[in-house]
């Protein structure tokens, strides 16, 4: 079974020892709206997977929870 986006979101940040002002900052929005994303709340934006993915060097699939198979973000 695959893992909510948003808890995966929260485990992955947590495991960078990074607080959510700091992933907050580094997408340009208030710690608000981010707390939001991960619990659920709101929809976080394609746009801001791609950042995150990219910033923590993790796939898309496995930063939105579809595998719980944790691959590098792919370079092009």
């Amino acid at each position: 079974m695959s893992v909510p986006y948003y808890i995966r979101m929260k485990k992955v940040r947590l495991a960078h020892g990074r607080k959510q002002k700091d992933v907050a900052d580094l997408l340009g929005i208030s710690r608000r709206t981010y707390s939001d994303y991960e619990r659920g709340i709101l929809r976080i934006p394609v746009e801001y997977l791609i950042v995150l993915a990219r910033y923590y060097d993790v796939s898309m699939d496995y930063l939105t929870g579809i595998t719980n198979i944790r691959r590098e973000y792919p370079v092009m």
